[in-house]
């Protein structure tokens, strides 16, 4: 999405003009006072007459209601219903609708579509979303969902909110400077279309169980390739991605084909940079060839605000605003976030550079989404979420689910015996320090809302112990440590929890980093209080990206480290939850750390997925990455140890092959993943997990394959996963239904999707089981 930030240090990011112009609405629209009823087209009561319209004629279907309406419009009335603030037709009662509204972790101010007043002050403010992945648990992804729609139709009600979120951001963590990876589920392809696909589900799917209508709207973004915002003189908005097509099948597209086939989401939003020279709002492959057609989106396709006075003015890809209008609707844009088509779609019109049929298809699939969100159907109050209010935003339950997922997520790095959990009835003085000890909004990250209220890491710890608190930096950035005073505190103390790390003016939208390290001071304040420290000291990072911490790993005087991404409004209570044992940790990194080493020699720009030994590019993510780790994807450690044991998996599968093929007479690597080769291509990997401890906790079982070296494969990659909850001393079984087609294909240097032939071996923990697939 489009809000450019301003940095309070540094130089101010250049931004489009029209840009300036939506942010400043986004920022009026946190105080702007609301009307009290929702808006909504085919008001029969008030009017009459509209009855009689076949579009307000709830018994007829969605696409007879659709073509009836669009034949009702002249050609500048269509227009209108182009752009992100939609006009209005009073002649048919259409009143004016705001489509920008924003929902990442919680339903946002971020856009003009949504905002608080005194009837509604907060909404439940969820963990950032890299947070939330790395609990790697779909039910949560989906109840998350849930919780935000309906708050989000209990806003809607009263006039505070629309009703299409331009949310999830399902991009590829690709690079670890991105100051957007925090919005991402992380680097897995497969993990990310697992949380876009469930995410979009509880936000989408109604409680009537109706697959034709929407509770609110989703939006699945950026399409495609779009992980770089502004590093050392690129830009977003003139950044050309060279992508394979082998990584552009395997890794960026892989979340946006689930998000729409899988999640069925109600639109994907297209980016600003372009992707192998086209800009991907101009491109009819990846946009009708590829969303439309091929994954038969059933919805609409936006653009990212301005996107289009991008390409034309910044990345000149076009001479006229005429021919760039008719690029982006012969593309497949459907809505434009700005004015652009607005004010330069008539013209292209007039001018035979597109014609209207082209306009009508493009707002019937806007007309459609709003039909299938009731919006025609008339008064809201008296459908399904109609009797939703302020009373349904901020209860008691979706607070507790707000610090459950940051529970859930919160991953233990590091745990020296004798550390964590500590003991609250031991512990008479808790030195806590940190310029993130006492944070609010910095918890929250960014394309936030009002949040029902914060709890703080410090109110979290001093709610269990007597604590005793410094900041150590006046704030993240760290220029100037207080040395001396901290290290009195901590000397002084049983125990001390350090809460260092980023916020949003380190990482975040328009802001990427030019390194990975801890700014400032803050890795002289760690080790000198670390240096004078009697009892455990506990390392708390906040951030959304990885930072390298290789200092504190190896310093025995660090004894134990806990990643807590930004982990929303209940991060204070979620924290000491984890500190003081009153909830075992189970979250893995949803990403990997590198070290300073690899973002010095890397450079952000290179889209490559897989090493090169020729120049010596390492690669990126855990998939193709073979150097040195701070801390690997998937790493994370519990209060208790879990053990797994193969109970059942075959040794070899066999895919079937006509009597012709090739591969009968002549050694093949691989065979295409035909509709032939993948009939009965599943089998069960049955295993049994059990708590080895003495306290109860979660577990996540990573199911991971490492496919036969042909085609430039991974060295490994994710085939599923399984969040299990196991009392002490307990086990059960877990069963994974591995699909080979699906599930252990590779995509070769064409993007051809091809099962490996030869010895694929199959990782769970540190047990390896051997399959060999044959013809």
């Amino acid at each position: 999405m489009a809000m450019a930030s301003v940095s309070p240090q540094n130089s101010v990011p250049k931004v489009p003009v029209p840009l300036l112009f939506c942010m400043f609405l986004v920022f009026l629209s946190t105080h702007v006072s609301a009307q009290s009823s929702p808006v909504f087209a085919c008001d029969v009561v008030s009017n009459p007459s509209l009855a009689r319209l076949g579009f307000c004629n709830t018994s007829l279907g969605i696409n007879d209601r659709v073509v009836d309406l669009v034949k009702r419009l002249t050609l500048q009335e269509k227009i209108v219903f182009l752009v992100n603030s939609a006009g209005n037709v009073s002649r048919l009662g259409i009143p004016k609708y705001e489509w920008w509204s924003e929902a990442l972790h919680g339903v946002s101010y971020v856009g003009p579509g949504t905002h608080f007043s005194n009837d509604v002050a907060g909404a439940t403010s969820f963990p950032q979303v890299i947070l939330t992945a790395a609990s790697f648990n779909t039910s949560l992804f989906e109840a998350i969902g849930k919780v935000v729609s309906t708050e989000a139709r209990a806003m809607y009600n009263v006039g505070l909110a629309g009703l299409t979120f331009w949310s999830p951001n399902i991009n590829i963590f690709r690079d670890p400077r991105w100051g957007r990876g925090q919005e991402t589920p992380g680097e897995d392809p497969l993990l990310s279309s697992k949380y876009g696909s469930f995410y979009v589900k509880g936000l989408q799917q109604r409680d009537d169980g109706d697959p034709d209508k929407l509770k609110v709207a989703a939006c699945c973004k950026h399409y495609t390739a779009y992980d770089l915002d502004n590093w050392k003189g690129s830009d977003r908005y003139h950044f050309n991605a060279v992508v394979t097509k082998q990584d552009m099948d395997d890794t960026f597209q892989p979340p946006f084909k689930s998000c729409v086939i899988d999640g069925n989401v109600a639109s994907v939003m297209c980016s600003y940079n372009q992707v192998n020279g086209k800009p991907t709002c101009a491109d009819p492959d990846l946009l009708s060839g590829v969303i439309r057609g091929e994954w038969n989106l059933n919805g609409y396709i936006v653009t990212d605000c301005d996107s289009i006075d991008v390409f034309y003015n910044s990345q000149n890809y076009t001479k006229t605003p005429e021919e760039a209008a008719a690029a982006a609707i012969l593309a497949g844009v459907d809505l434009n976030c700005g004015s652009f088509l607005g004010q330069h779609t008539e013209a292209a019109v007039k001018g035979g550079l597109v014609n209207e049929h082209a306009i009508d298809l493009a707002v019937s699939n806007n007309f459609a989404t709003l039909m299938r969100l009731g919006f025609f159907d008339g008064d809201p109050s008296k459908q399904l979420y109609g009797k939703l209010g302020p009373k349904d935003v901020c209860t008691a339950e979706n607070q507790e689910l707000a610090r459950e997922a940051a529970r859930q997520g919160i991953v233990l790095l590091k745990n020296t015996a004798g550390s964590l959990p500590l003991s609250p009835t031991a512990i008479k003085n808790l030195a806590v320090i940190g310029p993130n000890a006492n944070v609010t909004k910095t918890m929250i990250g960014n394309y936030e809302g009002a949040p029902c209220k914060y709890t703080t890491p410090l109110q979290g710890l001093a709610a269990s112990v007597a604590t005793t608190y410094l900041p150590g930096c006046s704030n993240v950035a760290c220029s100037t440590a207080q040395v001396d005073d901290v290290k009195k505190l901590a000397a002084a103390a049983d125990a001390t929890v350090l809460v260092m790390g980023a916020d949003l003016s380190i990482e975040a939208e328009s802001r990427d980093r030019v390194d990975v390290l801890l700014p400032g001071q803050q890795q002289l304040l760690i080790t000198a209080v670390a240096n004078v420290s009697c009892g455990p000291v506990i390392l708390v990072i906040m951030s959304g990206g990885g930072i390298d911490v290789s200092f504190a790993r190896t310093n025995d005087k660090i004894t134990s480290i806990l990643w807590v991404g930004y982990p929303g409004e209940a991060g204070g209570a979620a924290i000491a939850d984890i500190i003081f044992g009153y909830y075992n940790p189970s979250g893995r990194l949803p990403m990997t750390w590198y070290p300073q080493s690899y973002v010095d020699k890397v450079s952000m720009t290179n889209m490559n997925m897989r090493p090169d030994p020729s120049n010596g590019y390492p690669g990126r993510t855990y998939r193709f990455y073979t150097g040195e780790t701070v801390y690997s994807f998937g790493d994370g450690l519990s209060y208790s140890q879990f053990t797994h044991e193969l109970i059942q998996a075959p040794r070899l599968v066999s895919v079937p092959l006509e009597e012709s093929h090739v591969c009968h007479s002549s050694e093949c690597q691989s065979v295409v993943a035909s509709e032939q080769t993948c009939q009965n291509s599943t089998f069960d990997m049955l295993l049994r997990v059990k708590n080895e401890g003495t306290i109860s906790g979660s577990h996540t079982v990573f199911l991971f394959s490492s496919p036969p070296a042909v085609h430039n494969s991974p060295q490994k990659h994710l085939v599923g996963f399984e969040k299990v909850f196991l009392n002490a001393q307990t086990g059960r079984h877990v069963r994974f239904k591995v699909d080979i087609c699906k599930d252990l294909s590779v995509v070769d240097e064409l993007g051809s999707k091809k099962v490996a032939l030869g010895e694929h071996v199959l990782h769970v923990g540190s047990l390896k089981h051997f399959l060999s697939v044959r013809i």
